[in-house]
């Protein structure tokens, strides 16, 4: 059973979000920490829930979610924006990118099967994704959806750069786990050769029953000149996944103007929730 500490009252004279709230979960397999935050919509749930947001390197991107939607979700007739729970997944630190990630985030490989790192030392930790999901899946999202109203049939699965190729992983392991999925920057070329094998593994199963979700893979329009060929790389996968429209699939990939791998992030937000909206999941 995971281990849930107590819900953390704000440090005096700390700014807090309105309608949020903080604790530390640990996994039931394998014991690694999460700091959980969650932001609760000031409305009134409707019968069947709020919709949820579940959302990686909560540590860079809780705060602009957060605002995002209460900000927009007061008038989802003219923005495209309903109220929705919003859970981040983030670590005990203060930064916004925390090591744990590389782990959490990636499947298992050789260092040789990984492309080589900017400044040339090892890679953190890495190839836990299995037991991450797990984490979701067993511990975080069963207390989460015991405690606060939520319609289970519309989440959201949110994740940037290694946290996009988490949510690509998802897709293609437990496609029925959320019904929309937002993989933005994602990092394809971590270890393309496997997430390759998923994918086609996933696109080779037709006595799968028809599902109902939708993936939005977006990067930024300065990614182009990365030579990891990230934008080529997400862009030929929304091809790719196209042709699951008559099965329940719908893809969709957006580049965005002038952003690159970082300053996409808040753009990338923005896209995301309309999209969750449109995609049922709001």
């Amino acid at each position: 059973m995971q281990q849930i500490a107590s819900k953390l009252p704000p440090s005096e004279g700390e700014v807090v979000l309105p309608g949020t709230e903080q604790r530390y979960m640990r996994s039931s397999v394998g014991g690694r920490e999460y700091r959980i935050s969650v932001a609760m919509p000031a409305e009134s749930p409707p019968p069947a829930g709020f919709p949820v947001i579940y959302l990686l390197d909560a540590n860079s991107v809780f705060g602009t979610m957060v605002e995002a939607i209460r900000v927009q979700g007061g008038r989802p007739e003219k923005t495209g924006v309903a109220p929705a729970v919003i859970v981040g997944i983030g670590y005990r630190t203060d930064a916004p990118f925390a090591p744990s990630r590389y782990y959490d985030f990636t499947l298992p490989a050789a260092d040789s099967e990984l492309p080589v790192r900017p400044d040339g030392r090892p890679w953190p930790e890495h190839g836990g994704a299995d037991s991450f999901l797990t984490f979701l899946e067993n511990d975080l999202m069963p207390t989460i959806e015991s405690e606060y109203p939520i319609d289970r049939s519309r989440r959201t699965l949110f994740g940037h750069s290694l946290g996009g190729l988490f949510v690509l992983h998802t897709l293609f392991t437990k496609p029925s786990a959320f019904r929309t999925y937002v993989a933005g920057s994602p990092s394809i070329h971590w270890n393309k050769a496997q997430l390759r094998r998923e994918e086609e593994q996933f696109l080779a199963c037709p006595e799968r029953e028809p599902f109902d979700a939708a993936l939005l893979i977006a990067a930024g329009e300065l990614e182009n000149t990365h030579k990891s060929g990230m934008n080529r790389n997400a862009k030929e996968l929304a091809e790719r996944l196209s042709v699951l429209a008559d099965r329940g699939l719908r893809v969709e990939y957006k580049e965005f103007e002038g952003e690159g791998h970082i300053s996409v992030l808040p753009v990338l937000v923005n896209r995301a929730i309309r999209f969750a909206q449109r995609s049922g999941s709001f």
